[in-house]
């Protein structure tokens, strides 16, 4: 049974990221499961550090956008609106290119707070680069 509020599609996920960060660093939403959502993002020169990995800030903005996004899906819209109160990151091994993929399911939905879990993934090796 989905925990969604109700129905939305993928292109209505992403035309929500129009002119904000996650456009500007490529996040793009691609699956919609009972209880799942998963975005990805490209490994750019907009989201590297001078070093040329993968900067933590960004896999942080992943997380927290697909998260965030979730969180407001299994409300009604009309009425609240969820923002982040906490995200901690541990960041497990670093990618110079490719795209990584963030999963983010629910620990609790609570009727004032949730909690949600969120992976990233490295599209070659399907490694855990980072996790929640």
């Amino acid at each position: 049974m989905a925990i969604w509020f109700k129905k939305f599609s993928i292109e209505e996920l992403n035309r929500r990221g129009d002119k904000t960060m996650s456009e500007f660093l490529g996040i793009q939403f691609t699956e919609v499961g009972d209880d799942y959502l998963t975005a990805t993002m490209p490994v750019t020169e907009r989201t590297i550090q001078p070093i040329g990995i993968l900067h933590g800030g960004a896999n942080v903005v992943l997380a927290e956008t697909v998260a965030s996004t979730a969180a407001n899906a299994v409300i009604d819209l009309e009425r609240f609106y969820c923002v982040g109160l906490e995200i901690n990151a541990n960041h497990l091994r670093s990618i110079k290119e490719g795209i990584v993929t963030a999963i983010t399911s629910p620990i609790h939905l609570g009727r004032t707070t949730q909690v949600w879990q969120i992976n990233i993934f490295n599209e070659k090796a399907n490694k855990p680069v980072f996790h929640e």
